[in-house]
Parts: C-alpha cells; structure tokens; sequence
C-alpha cells in the first residue's frame, strides 16, 4: 500500500478582501485597523507573506469575516504613508494555498494553517488560444500598464495568459475565485474562451 505524504502546514495571517488576488498579480492597500498594521509589521520584521482570501461572508473591517478556502500569499514590497496618515502598502500575488483550519484571535486577525500549493506546470499555450493572448494584449494596453514590458513567451505560457486575463476582463469575484481554483492551465483558457461572447455583445 502506498501511503501519500501531505505537504507541512503553515501558519500565516490571513487578510480577507472583496477581491481576488492572483499568483503575481498587484494588491494596493490602505491600512488602518490596528489588526492589519500588526500583520504588515509581522511580515515586514520576519519577511514573511499574508493570505489574501475572498470574503465570503461578512465585511473587510469590524468583525472577522468568513473566508473562502483557496487564496493567494501575498508578499510586501513597498510601503508608505499618505497625507491622513494612513500606511499604504504594494504587494505582489505568490503561490496560493487551501486553508486547512482557521482562528480568529481576540483582536479579530484571522490565522489559518495553510497547505502551499505547487507551481503550475509550465504548458505552450495551443494555437486555438490565439485570440486569447491577442485580447491579453489589448487588456494590458489600456487597463495594466505595468505588464506592458512582459516578455513576448509569458504570453505563450498557459497559465500566465489564463491567470492575466482572469484578473483584467470584467469578471465577477465568484468567476474569478473559479479562475483562482482551477489547478489546469488549458481548461482554464478554455472556460475564458467560452466566457468571451457574453462581453462582445455588451
């Protein structure tokens, strides 16, 4: 009998948001309860990441909302402080994870033992894609400027097409944490295709 290992749980701070984030994709926040100012000094002394969950039930602030299983880590780069003072900070999406079990502590900071999930295989995107990666193009021109420099062969990548346009076309948050679960690149690009012919008739 083979008996399959599980990957180590880990524990990290946990920041439900009314988003989706996506692995490499940009998050800018403004933080202001204490709870999230704690967060961002933990990960800043340790150099560590947070996870970004969609909230499910439940708001952003006051009482700790209730989050979906699957998010994304998300690591600190850049922080400031605005004129109302008010701390800023830039993070970009890592890989995502499942939340294996979650607490809330006495100031409301959700904590959840976390399993990291692997990297997507890296898979050359099928020349009936095509039309994908040429409305990528479009999106990025007008809506995501910082990926205007993307190399020519992550266009070619299935999964970073399918992640890219996951997060620019006009989604609902349901879809894309959809887009966010799905572990096949290919079938991914495929639910985006099938997708395309509600916005060309908007």
């Amino acid at each position: 009998m083979v008996v399959r290992s599980h990957p180590p749980l880990i524990e990290v701070p946990l920041f439900p948001l009314p988003a989706v984030l996506f692995p490499a994709g940009k998050l800018q926040l403004r933080i202001f309860e204490p709870r999230y100012i704690d967060l961002v000094r933990e990960c800043t002394r340790y150099g560590t990441g947070f996870g970004v969950c969609l909230i499910l039930q439940g708001q952003e602030t006051g009482a700790p909302a209730v989050p979906a299983a699957i998010g994304t880590m998300a690591h600190i780069h850049d922080f400031n402080t605005d004129e109302g003072g008010l701390l800023g900070i830039m993070a970009t999406g890592g890989r995502r994870f499942r939340v294996a079990r979650s607490r809330a502590r006495s100031d409301g900071l959700l904590r959840g033992e976390v399993e990291i999930w692997p990297d997507e295989p890296t898979v050359e995107v099928p020349v009936e894609f095509a039309l994908l990666q040429s409305i990528l193009e479009r999106l990025i021109e007008t809506m995501a400027p910082h990926w205007r420099d993307a190399p020519r062969a992550a266009y070619e990548d299935a999964s970073w097409l399918g992640l890219r346009l996951a997060e620019l076309l006009p989604l609902d948050v349901a879809e894309q944490q959809g887009m966010l679960e799905l572990t096949d690149p290919l079938l991914r690009l495929a639910e985006l295709r099938d997708i395309l012919p509600r916005f060309q008739k908007a």
